[in-house]
């Protein structure tokens, strides 16, 4: 059968595509292919699944609900979804708040009613995230926690899609799950998370913006750790032992890190000092975050074990590959040849 993978471009979406084709399984990918980051580098993600056997990618907004629902309908065989495509960013959603109404709530309306009629549907595996737990004093964070203090829009958007789902699940027996990610990183990640913007910049001599004069720290995630928690719970459809088959996990590596900390590795690892430019928090943003994993580990058989020790350097050993970075010079700069394909 065939597994629905929508933000296939994206950077988790295109891990789990990969996961799911190195096991054998059909992929039908989704997404809209925004420009809210570098759209080269989701191209670059597609054109590596689109050289696999079993992967079909369609090009398609998900709050353009008529078109979705068309395109699905001559895909056979669909029997599981893995929902991953969203307006992600949570300083962002302050600039362009009708972005995440339509791509977080209109687009998962899209998935569940799809999912709704969809014969024969196995599971729906949606994407959560951290920010979920808002203004929350306690740690670790815990699913059971309140999470009626969202303190910015992606955050509120994202608790409105399990709230969605859970009353999906509800009335119409959809099996769903909703996993609530950490600060996901590593190769192919994307250009708007702190530790891309912060190699580039170290690299190309500019500062890097530092928030909270950099008493922060993060529960970061390496992504060849999050995949299996994501297959875990795609092949693990929940019961209906709580009133409706929907139940919600963290996915993070239960282990924060300071972020002076990322970046003092980020700058053995380039050979490069940075230049900080310590700023006052944001709105919007969290001093901390800290996963309570004991449910997805005891469930799933989720075991993060990649430290940020491992995973920055392996993470820069990737930009330095894509990028094309010129070691001599101490610089790194974009391919110009776009015939020239980034390396793996």
């Amino acid at each position: 059968m065939t597994v629905l993978v929508t933000g296939a471009a994206g950077f988790i979406g295109y891990h789990v595509s990969a996961f799911l084709l190195e096991r054998g399984e059909t992929v039908v990918g989704l997404d809209a292919v925004t420009d809210y980051y570098d759209v080269g580098l989701k191209e670059a993600r597609v054109g590596r699944l689109e050289r696999r056997d079993r992967f079909t990618m369609l090009r398609l907004d998900l709050a353009d609900r008529d078109a979705v629902f068309a395109a699905l309908a001559g895909v056979g065989g669909i029997d599981r979804v893995v929902h991953l495509a969203a307006q992600a960013g949570v300083r962002h959603s302050r600039d362009r708040p009708f972005a995440y109404v339509d791509a977080n709530l209109v687009g998962h309306m899209t998935v569940l009613e799809y999912c709704r009629h969809l014969p024969g549907l196995k599971h729906l595996v949606y994407a959560s995230s951290s920010s979920v737990y808002g203004a929350n004093a306690k740690l670790p964070f815990a699913v059971e926690d309140r999470t009626d203090t969202p303190i910015s829009l992606y955050a509120a958007t994202k608790r409105a899609n399990e709230h969605m789902s859970y009353c999906y699940s509800h009335l119409y027996g959809i099996p769903q799950t909703g996993l609530r990610f950490f600060t996901v990183y590593g190769p192919w990640g994307r250009p708007d998370m702190a530790l891309f913007k912060f190699t580039a910049a170290i690299l190309d001599g500019r500062p890097i913006e530092v928030f909270n004069d950099g008493d922060m720290k993060r529960d970061f995630t390496y992504v060849d750790d999050v995949v299996p928690g994501v297959v875990a719970a795609l092949d693990s459809p929940p019961d209906n032992a709580n009133g409706a088959p929907h139940r919600l996990y963290n996915i993070g590596n239960n282990r924060p890190e300071p972020l002076m900390r990322l970046i003092a590795i980020l700058e053995d690892n380039l050979g490069t000092k940075a230049k900080i430019d310590f700023r006052p928090m944001q709105p919007g943003d969290v001093k901390e975050t800290y996963a309570d994993i004991s449910a997805s580990r005891r469930d799933l058989g989720f075991a993060p074990a990649t430290p940020i020790d491992i995973g920055v350097p392996r993470f820069v050993d990737w930009f330095r590959g894509y990028h094309g970075v010129d070691t001599r010079a101490g610089r790194w700069r974009a391919r110009q040849d776009s015939n020239l394909r980034p390396r793996d």
